[in-house]
């Protein structure tokens, strides 16, 4: 068993009580491991046929699934490039559900990197309404970025910025907010011995300090009637109940809907705090909206690239920035106080007489969208040739291709002379 802190073990007996023992001996067991299938672009059916991985349900989700990872690797898959899937701790999946998302809502992420919680709710909201997803750290937000446009979402604005910042831009904004707050990360312990060297209890108060203050600025950006769901991966009552109790205490119409732990020893996981509060105020809020230009001699290029290369439009609610075209979501709120990072879905450059698609774009799009597709086989080789950065010799002269595993998009190629230039990330390409 690894060496756990003496100020943890204390006050986990102090918590636990008579399960105490039994907690304990779950640092004997490994860690727990899952995957989230992508709704967006496979069903959950569609990816048990393909009988890749060994996968086991999960209870608490319905898109979840556990995998042994002594038997799988589907990290190293290429419908985990394609985003097929997200890999993401089984206790951490419990929290989006708490949301009870419906489509067209606006939702808030917080402290989004690096993108398990974003990327479901994404999925819940099926390309609509608007998920704004915020990452205080600039160096985390790199990943967060990848992760989104791995999932192909149209509906999604990334923001680099502190809640206090968001706050003066979105207040009475959202119908749901999801706080995955910075903690201590005890539940991290079994799972990562740096966790454990990391750990101290003046880190538990310096943590308490900063979620005090992100819930409060979260629950102004709340519609009345709209719902907050806290949670961290933390066991210490100092960042989870005492923290809500507080904040229960101080806001009078806020109402506590449910406050939950996961605990390793009761459940398959590694562990999770979750508490879900109402908003429960009248407000008179007025929000600005984004004022979209359309610049038709601008769009020129990438309207006949959309002609010539998909069979249906886009949108029409665009923002150009520089040489970056972006389709916006329809709800679209003024932006220009924040650091942003992707004001919705890249679509890609527009060059001199043309338009170059961006590899956000071939994930968003569905196979029957696009005029000419190349289909590999998750069997062939010729599937990691592509993510390598290789040509695919087709024998045609299409121009722009989408190339998809199983019918799921991967990315672009340039077809020419019968050659496929791979137009897939230089910093994706696999090297396995």
């Amino acid at each position: 068993m690894t060496k756990l802190p003496e100020r943890f073990l204390s006050d986990m007996k102090e918590i636990l009580k008579d399960e105490y023992d039994e907690f304990i001996k779950t640092y004997d067991d490994k860690k727990t491991t899952g995957l989230r299938v992508n709704t967006l672009k496979i069903s959950k059916n569609d990816l048990d046929k393909l009988n890749l991985f060994k996968l086991e349900q999960i209870p608490w989700v319905n898109e979840g699934f556990y995998y042994d990872e002594d038997i799988d690797r589907p990290g190293k898959n290429p419908l985990h490039e394609a985003g097929a899937y997200y890999l993401q701790e089984p206790s951490a999946m419990s929290v989006v559900p708490k949301l009870d998302i419906k489509e067209g809502e606006k939702i808030l992420d917080m402290c989004a990197a690096p993108g398990g919680k974003s990327t479901y709710i994404l999925s819940k909201l099926n390309n609509t309404g608007l998920l704004v997803s915020n990452e205080i750290n600039p160096m985390r937000i790199k990943a967060l970025g990848e992760n989104l446009e791995r999932f192909g979402a149209k509906n999604c604005i990334i923001t680099n910025t502190d809640s206090n910042n968001l706050k003066k831009v979105f207040r009475g904004y959202f119908d749901k907010i999801v706080i995955d707050a910075p903690c201590s990360g005890q539940g991290m312990f079994r799972k990562d011995e740096v966790a454990i060297s990391d750990w101290s209890y003046a880190k538990v108060l310096e943590c308490q300090s900063i979620q005090r203050e992100i819930i409060r600025d979260g629950y102004e950006m709340l519609k009345n009637g709209g719902t907050l769901v806290y949670s961290t991966c933390t066991f210490a009552k100092e960042e989870n109940e005492t923290v809500i109790n507080e904040f229960i205490e101080e806001y009078e119409n806020a109402k506590l809907i449910e406050m939950e732990r996961l605990w390793p020893h009761k459940i398959k996981g590694e562990g999770h705090f979750v508490a879900k509060i109402q908003k429960n105020e009248e407000e008179d809020i007025k929000t600005k909206e984004l004022k979209v230009k359309r610049l038709d001699t601008e769009l020129k290029d990438f309207r006949e690239f959309e002609k010539k290369f998909l069979n249906e439009s886009i949108g029409n609610k665009f923002d150009i920035r520089g040489e970056n075209l972006y389709l916006l979501p329809e709800e679209s709120p003024e932006t220009k106080k924040l650091k942003v990072l992707r004001y919705g879905l890249h679509l890609g450059i527009l060059k001199k007489n043309r338009f170059e698609p961006s590899h956000a774009l071939s994930h968003y799009l569905k196979p029957n969208q696009v005029k000419y597709t190349e289909n590999l086989s998750i069997q062939d080789e010729e599937v990691l040739n592509y993510l390598r950065g290789n040509i695919i010799n087709t024998g045609q002269s299409r121009g722009w291709v989408l190339v998809t595993v199983e019918n799921i998009p991967l990315g672009w190629g340039k077809e020419s002379n019968g050659v496929l230039k791979n137009h897939y990330p230089k910093g994706l390409r696999i090297k396995y």
